[in-house]
């Protein structure tokens, strides 16, 4: 994994960064797996509506919306490495609010663990950005796949851990969480090695880069968000109800996490591949064939609630993400300056995680409001992808389209 030649100043740092950056997404990025997998069941146990069950999944969305800007502005002002900290820090506390809240049964203080942990949730996301700092603007497309094939390790640790953990206390869940805060301490101790040069303040003298509106009216910059958006909102609106499906149609908690491992190894194993595939073909070319396999997903989990639909239609999920979702990063990272990152970086991630907010909360009333059986809201989640899969096909044909002048 070398991203310089060697008689390149910062070589070192650039492969270095890169390796711990995949290191943090296997591990730390653990936890998403296993508070995703247990988030839904945990709030169905403690919510007095069937409805709010997946509640603390979307607060934690929620979390990493709200704290996306501000988590972007430390990174600009201070480096990437404080923003982390700050990442560990709220992953911890979230935590450690969400274990209390299981202990005391406690719905309300549950909710607000799961809205702290959205401050992880949040700079995990500038991981891939961040693999893009130190190394060649060729060569960022393999560097974003390389960290987010990180995700590898944490696909297989995450629900294996939840197994290990989800009934090692009387109160169910409270291990998992307790688990959690060891994961997040260990990335006070990684981060320590990343070494990432602080961007120079600018100026009155230097160029500034264009405003946030200007960003969002450049045709790559508008694409590549809602490309972004869509991708995320609909994995995280199918998966966030995957386990409340599973078991609602008879199958066992153990089952759930299997089918939801399976998607997270899904979601990252292409990332060894993508970023050539994009050098290749062309970055329009993947985020369009991830589109098409999300809709592939949705078609598989219409057609039926054996767990082999569920294992298919979250596989294809989770690959159609990944093409879709790092293709629109690779859109984005190729669309701005140096001194524009913390811009539109920060807001790119506010409306996406946005999008994927009302998805999650979305989630949950189709998956149990909706229809009068798991089977009938399981149906209706994998039908609502159409409308937003028509919509980014669209801005992308478009972009594609245009002008190439234009489109920039």
């Amino acid at each position: 994994m070398t991203f310089a030649s060697p008689e390149d100043a910062g070589v070192s740092h650039a492969n270095r960064n890169v390796a711990i950056l995949v290191l943090a997404q296997a591990v730390l990025g653990a936890q998403m797996g296993m508070v995703f997998t247990i988030g839904g069941l945990a709030g169905q146990s403690l919510a007095s509506n069937a409805c709010y069950a997946t509640l603390p999944i979307s607060l934690i969305i929620l979390g990493s919306m709200l704290t996306a800007t501000p988590l972007s502005a430390i990174m600009q002002r201070y480096g990437r490495r404080v923003g982390f900290y700050v990442g560990s820090a709220g992953g911890t506390i979230g935590a450690v609010v969400g274990a209390a809240g299981l202990y005391y049964a406690s719905f309300p203080l549950f909710l607000l663990g799961s809205l702290l942990t959205g401050i992880y949730m949040s700079a995990q996301g500038f991981y891939r950005f961040a693999a893009t700092d130190t190394v060649k603007p060729e060569l960022q497309p393999k560097a974003i796949s390389y960290v987010m094939a990180g995700g590898l390790a944490a696909a297989i640790i995450g629900p294996q851990l939840v197994k290990v953990t989800s009934d090692a206390f009387v109160v169910p869940f409270l291990g998992t969480y307790l688990g959690v805060v060891v994961i997040n301490l260990l990335g006070f101790a990684l981060f320590g090695f990343l070494d990432i040069p602080t961007p120079a303040r600018a100026s009155d003298t230097t160029v500034k880069g264009r405003t946030r509106m200007e960003l969002l009216r450049t045709p790559r910059i508008a694409v590549a968000v809602i490309c972004a958006s869509v991708s995320y909102a609909l994995m995280n609106l199918v998966m966030t109800s995957t386990p409340l499906a599973v078991v609602g149609c008879g199958f066992e908690t153990d089952n759930a996490a299997d089918v939801v491992s399976a998607h997270v190894l899904a979601m990252f194993a292409p990332s060894f591949f993508t970023g050539h595939l994009i050098a290749r073909f062309g970055v329009e070319k993947i985020v369009a064939l991830g589109l098409a396999i999300l809709g592939a997903a949705g078609v598989v989990g219409m057609m039926g609630v054996e767990l082999e639909n569920f294992f298919i239609a979250l596989f294809l999920l989770g690959v159609g993400w990944n093409f879709g979702f790092i293709g629109a990063t690779s859109m984005l990272a190729s669309a701005h300056t140096p001194e524009e990152r913390g811009r539109i970086q920060g807001l790119n991630d506010l409306i996406v995680f946005g999008c994927v907010t009302l998805a999650s909360l979305s989630s949950g009333g189709l998956m149990n409001c909706a229809g009068g059986t798991p089977q009938e809201g399981w149906f209706t989640v994998n039908m609502a992808m159409a409308p937003l899969l028509m919509l980014a096909g669209g801005a992308l044909i478009w972009l594609v389209l245009r002008p190439t002048e234009e489109a920039l």
